[in-house]
């Protein structure tokens, strides 16, 4: 069927109006009236002023413990397992405490085994996050509503900027397709490409249908999640009860990951 210029022109307005392409769903067309429903959000939505973690490194006695988490992350996110260090993506990771916590750690007098204990690590979504500053595209941002700091890979250019300026290493650059390395790829959840950077998003994604994320509901009590703002929130009942420390909180970017490092009762 052959459409002359103004017969397509005509056609584009009507779709624009209608919708159609864009993603909106129109509910109730006739005699003229449009109604374009909105989208509302799930009244199980999970919702916080600022979200936070405390993990409890008492509780991760095995590599098994340690494990659990970081499986339940990446096979959720499609994280790419590549047989090469150098190309290694990570959300969620482990290093011990001379790495994790650099300045604590020159104390030579420090419990020995605290200093051969490894520490679960990932984005500290920082308050003041010097990897938003840096950014030229946005593609890495704090959402206004809960404080969790976002990577948009569509966005990612590559430039790298946002891994130079975070100081808790928790950025991979994605160097080769990561998508031959996702062993058993999550649908529901969406692939990278070459040349982008990737990070935990808190499970953004699992919040918004009301679950907790993958790391706190694998760890067997050993990550609790919760909002810093709110007093009465589990985070904050238990960094009352107990010692709690951050990491580089002397770098003024205000990390929302508590660490819990021994009994650590408050006297």
């Amino acid at each position: 069927m052959s459409m002359n210029r103004r017969q397509f022109l005509t056609l584009a307005g009507v779709s624009t109006v209608l919708g159609i392409g864009s993603g909106t769903v129109i509910t109730g067309i006739g005699k003229g009236n449009l109604e374009a429903s909105q989208a509302s959000p799930d009244p199980k939505a999970k919702k916080a002023k600022r979200w936070g973690f405390v993990v409890d490194v008492s509780k991760l006695k095995t590599g098994e413990d340690y494990q659990k988490c970081i499986d339940a992350c990446h096979n959720i996110h499609n994280v790419p397992s590549h047989k090469e260090k150098r190309h290694e993506v990570k959300w969620i990771w482990t290093d011990n405490y001379e790495h994790a916590f650099p300045n604590a750690a020159e104390d030579k007098f420090m419990n020995k085994e605290l200093q051969e204990k490894n520490f679960l690590l990932f984005c500290n979504h920082c308050a003041n996050p010097a990897c938003v500053r840096v950014c030229p595209t946005q593609a890495t941002f704090k959402r206004k509503s809960d404080g969790i700091v976002m990577q948009d890979m569509h966005r990612c250019i590559g430039c790298r900027f946002c891994m130079a300026a975070c100081p808790f290493g928790a950025r991979s650059f994605n160097y080769i397709d990561p998508r031959p390395a996702v062993k058993v790829e999550n649908k529901e959840f969406p692939t990278r490409m070459i040349g982008v950077v990737e990070k935990c998003t808190a499970c953004y994604e699992r919040l918004a249908i009301g679950k907790m994320p993958a790391c706190a509901e694998a760890s067997n009590g050993a990550i609790v999640f919760g909002d810093l703002e709110d007093p009465n929130s589990e985070v904050r009942k238990l960094m009352a009860e107990k010692y709690t420390i951050r990491r580089k909180p002397e770098l003024g970017t205000q990390p929302s990951i508590y660490y819990v490092i021994g009994g650590g009762e408050h006297v």
